[in-house]
C-alpha cells in the first residue's frame, strides 16, 4: 500500500457502472472521462460505431486522437482517405473536416481524446438536413454531450 502525502492531489475514479453513455443514430458515445465525470482536463470517450454507419461531414475546433480497437472504418479527412482497423491511430487537427464510414458488417470501437471543451461544428456553416437532433446547426459550434 502506498500513501499519497497530503500536499498531493489525489486524481479521480470513474467506475464503468457511472459511465455516460449516449446513444446516437449512428452508435453510442461512452464517456470514460472529462471536465464533468472525473474532472479530467481532456475529454476520453469510446465510440461503438454500428455497422455500415456513415458518419456526418463535420470538424472540431481542437485535435482530436483517435485509437481503433476492433472493426475497421474508412476515414476522410481533407482530401485525404484512410483505411484503418484495430491498433491504428490517427491525429486529426483542428479544423479539417472529416467523415467516418463503419465497416458494413463489423462496424468499429475506437477511443477518442480531446482536449476539454472542444466544440464540433459543421465546415462551411451547411447543416446536414438529416442530421440527429445532437448534431450542431448551420453555423452552431457546441461541446457534444460526450465530451462535457
Amino acid at each position: 500500500m502506498s500513501v499519497v502525502p497530503e500536499s498531493v492531489v489525489p486524481g479521480s475514479f470513474v467506475s464503468g457502472t457511472e459511465a455516460r453513455r449516449i446513444e446516437t443514430p449512428n452508435g453510442v458515445m461512452t464517456t470514460l472521462a472529462s471536465p464533468t465525470q472525473g474532472r479530467a482536463g481532456q475529454a476520453v470517450w469510446r465510440v461503438d460505431a454500428k455497422p455500415g454507419m456513415v458518419g456526418p461531414v463535420h470538424a472540431f475546433d481542437t485535435e482530436l486522437v483517435w485509437t481503433w480497437l476492433s472493426g475497421a472504418a474508412v476515414v476522410r479527412l481533407g482530401g485525404e482517405r484512410y483505411e484503418v482497423g484495430p491498433g491504428d491511430t490517427m491525429v486529426l487537427p483542428a479544423d479539417v473536416s472529416r467523415q467516418m464510414y463503419a465497416d458494413p458488417e463489423h462496424g468499429f470501437v475506437s477511443v477518442v481524446v480531446a482536449s476539454a471543451g472542444a466544440r464540433v461544428y459543421n465546415p462551411g456553416g451547411v447543416s446536414d438536413p438529416d442530421a440527429c437532433a445532437l448534431a450542431p446547426k448551420a453555423t452552431e459550434r457546441l461541446v457534444p454531450l460526450w465530451a462535457r
